[in-house]
């Protein structure tokens, strides 16, 4: 995985799906709030007057010369829950996001978000 410094620093660079194919921006990371570590990041996806930020996985996630190469397909992160890009994930949208990756969703003990936009 990557050490979060590190990764928000990739902010604006381009996002590509596991076949290598171009998905928007990087916009913001968002780490899991039980170990700090990335765990989803936000792309800028859209035509110029209908943007909106798509939540994307970092498990599998590498980096290249200029990009960041997500592990799943462009069809799979633009059927992804999406936020304006302005906007914020509401707690309540969080286990959609889990959900549509098939991801286990398992929110803090006392019933705290699992993810935080650094």
């Amino acid at each position: 995985m990557f050490e979060a410094g590190d990764i928000r620093e990739w902010r604006g660079r381009d996002v590509v799906d596991a076949d290598g194919s171009k998905l928007g921006t990087l916009e913001s990371v968002y780490v899991d709030t039980m170990t700090d570590e990335p765990f989803f990041a936000t792309v800028t996806m859209g035509l110029p007057t209908r943007r909106r930020l798509v939540f994307v996985p970092l498990v599998g996630a590498t980096v290249g010369p200029g990009y960041l190469k997500v592990a799943q397909t462009k069809r799979a992160v633009k059927q992804a829950p999406s936020i304006d890009t302005d906007g914020v994930l509401p707690a309540t949208d969080e286990p959609a996001v889990f959900a549509h990756y098939e991801m286990a969703y398992t929110p803090g003990a006392a019933g705290e978000r699992r993810l935080a936009r650094r």
